[in-house]
């Protein structure tokens, strides 16, 4: 081998030791990134990330970005925390500062209403009840309404009896249903799903009364139950007015009221609620009805873990 095959021979040589020293260097450098990147999301996941205690001069483009990213996170994440609480305390001061006046208001129609008075006396005191009574439950809706949507109420659902749920709804709806001769029938069953006792009877009564609101005197409703391989399905059924294919995307809406419903007492805000109640529990309810054929509605609720 002469001189310049040997020199040739060292050049490449050398050449490919620069080429390897390249490739480790950049993969050592990657991996540097890499586990920095690593430990500003570890800590910004765990809620102790701090941008001061990264050294930027040192850090690359990227790294320094990220840095500015996870504090800016960090401190929308302080205000929406902060926001909530200040919604929390304006929730509360509502209901607070309106349940005395709206109590004192329904004792002082009972009390008016047990004098000697007119006809139209009597008639104003009924009114005046009726709409204390009114804003009480509105007052009420939407204060649970907007906990929910806020997150100030949490559901917790667990595996629980599903009879439980039907005989306390039917409870609770008993007196109206009473009043318009309306019979309420449950079909028995010893089968559990995962849902919030508490809420979830909230939302099922919400579904229960608007039947009996909307059915005629003397008519039926029907509860009925149905397991499925994901799903636990309870059907409302009942023999009222019905609801216009047109309308059944509009009713879960909030305040949404049918021109065909306006003489009916109302505010518009149960279904609305009962779905939100529903849907946070990774369930759904869907309607099925035509105008003058009565309606069901059908809350899917996740089976028994």
């Amino acid at each position: 081998m002469n001189a310049f095959d040997m020199i040739c021979m060292t050049g490449a040589l050398l050449a490919l030791l620069v080429a390897v020293s390249s490739v480790v260097g950049a993969r050592n450098q990657s991996k540097r990134l890499m586990d920095s990147l690593n430990k500003m999301l570890d800590s910004a996941i765990d809620g102790s990330f701090s941008e001061k205690i990264y050294d930027e001069s040192t850090l690359s483009a990227l790294e320094a970005k990220m840095s500015r990213y996870l504090s800016g996170c960090s401190v929308s994440s302080k205000n929406l925390t902060s926001e909530k609480e200040e919604i929390k305390t304006l929730i509360s001061d509502i209901s607070h500062q309106t349940k005395t006046p709206i109590a004192n208001i329904l004792l002082y129609s009972q009390l008016l209403s047990e004098y000697e008075l007119t006809a139209e006396g009597k008639i104003c005191v009924n009114a005046l009840s009726q709409q204390a009574e009114k804003l009480s439950f509105l007052i009420g809706a939407l204060v649970k309404t907007s906990r929910l949507e806020t997150g100030i109420i949490t559901v917790s659902p667990q595996n629980a009896a599903v009879q439980t749920l039907l005989d306390s709804v039917a409870a609770e709806v008993k007196p109206r249903a009473d009043q318009k001769n309306i019979a309420v029938i449950i079909n028995e069953t010893s089968d559990h799903a995962h849902f919030d006792m508490k809420w979830t009877i909230e939302a099922l009564y919400n579904l229960v009364d608007n039947a009996v609101k909307y059915s005629p005197n003397g008519t039926a409703i029907i509860i009925k139950t149905r397991p499925y391989e994901l799903f636990y399905r309870i059907d409302v059924i009942d023999e009222g007015i019905g609801i216009d294919e047109a309308e059944q995307s509009q009713i879960f809406t909030r305040f949404y009221r049918s021109q065909a419903v306006m003489a009916q007492e109302g505010a518009g805000i149960g279904l609305f609620l009962a779905r939100e109640i529903i849907g946070r529990q990774q369930g759904y309810i869907k309607v099925a009805s035509s105008r003058g054929n009565g309606a069901t509605f059908s809350v899917f609720l996740p089976m028994a873990k």
